[in-house]
């Protein structure tokens, strides 16, 4: 038994690198193929957002051959899916969320340099612990409430100091608009990670690997739904073949780019919630505060974008509340591994 359950940890904790790992590509990528469609050329909003989870049918690949897998064992007892109605209900719930997040994303992303929206989005990770500290009682700790303040502050000199960053040919109401769509993304994602984390709790059932991706593709496939009806009432579906048309590097790199802002942001949304199975909502909230750094940098290469005084300082104040919130939960879990006596309270407060 104790061998099956260090086995079960091990995979566990695999599990949880290879879904960092590749996170990581789409919590970078993600952003840079996103504003490259905009800077070329794009304009469609509704479409950018569906691209963000259009490509849920590639979950089902790793659903066939787990259960081609589970058939070599079952035979015919096998079952294709494990979801039942009350998880479907509140996936396809989470899912329409995800889709009204997604169409607010892609708005800010459309008005704001990737290096100005990856900063907003940091504050995500306040967001995260302040519903995860509502839904799911996570704890806060003198460590975490000081990762809140600094990233709160960080979003805030942003706020007051970075239009000087606007693109050209877009007005201050746009951008500040952009702004405020980016940072009520960033508040309405760190209420998903959490609720999607309740899910798991409340559920009366045995979470697995394979019910995770059934999770994730049903969320995924009514976001699409609802972004779908919003490019209709736009009437993007009809524009798609003229703006390939006139995109700057031609139909075919258009469709390329299409292709891969699916795929990218697909790797994105199907670890995260793997992320939270693996180990936590908070734990997915820190991973992708963590990568900033690197998309700033890659923004800054790749686009030519500015990054001026303000910008330093709002990513200074960003690292500093991530590695504060690191060190709490790094002293937390020690805390819990090794209690110093078996005569203090069950609940001790971080000093």
């Amino acid at each position: 038994m104790a061998a099956e359950v260090q086995l079960s940890s091990n995979m566990r904790k695999a599990l949880l690198v290879l879904n960092c790992v590749i996170l990581s590509i789409g919590n970078c990528g993600g952003p840079l193929v996103m504003r490259l469609y905009f800077v070329l050329g794009g304009e469609r909003i509704w479409f950018s957002s569906w691209l963000e989870t259009v490509g849920w049918p590639l979950i089902l690949v790793p659903l066939i051959i787990t259960y081609m897998h589970r058939r070599t064992k079952q035979d015919s007892h096998a079952k294709l899916f494990f979801m039942k109605p009350p998880l479907f209900v509140a996936s396809a719930v989470i899912g329409v969320l995800t889709g009204f997040d997604d169409y607010l994303y892609a708005y800010g992303v459309a008005k704001l340099p990737v290096s100005t929206s990856a900063l907003i989005v940091a504050s995500q990770l306040a967001f995260t612990a302040a519903f995860a500290f509502l839904l799911v009682k996570q704890k806060f700790t003198s460590y975490s409430v000081n990762a809140i303040f600094l990233l709160s502050i960080g979003a805030g000199v942003l706020a007051l100091h970075t239009s000087s960053d606007r693109p050209t040919n877009e007005s201050n109401k746009e951008y500040y608009l952009g702004f405020v769509m980016t940072l009520a993304a960033a508040a309405l994602y760190g209420f998903i990670l959490p609720l999607v984390e309740l899910t798991y709790k409340k559920t009366k059932q045995a979470i697995t690997y394979s019910l995770v991706m059934e999770i994730q593709m049903v969320m995924c496939f009514f976001a699409t739904v609802f972004c779908t009806v919003g490019m209709l009432v736009n009437n993007d579906f009809q524009a798609i073949s003229r703006e390939a048309k006139e995109y700057e590097l031609g139909e075919a790199k258009y469709y390329l780019v299409v292709v891969w802002n699916g795929i990218i942001w697909q790797c994105f949304f199907l670890v995260s919630i793997g992320v939270i199975f693996s180990a936590s909502s908070l734990v997915c909230g820190i991973v992708i505060t963590v990568l900033l750094p690197v998309t700033e940098i890659l923004a800054v290469i790749f686009f030519r974008e500015k990054f001026q005084a303000e910008k330093g300082v709002s990513l200074a104040l960003s690292l500093w509340g991530f590695v504060s919130y690191f060190y709490g939960e790094i002293k937390d879990s020690k805390k819990k591994k090794n209690p110093t006596s078996e005569t203090e309270l069950p609940q001790t407060v971080n000093p």
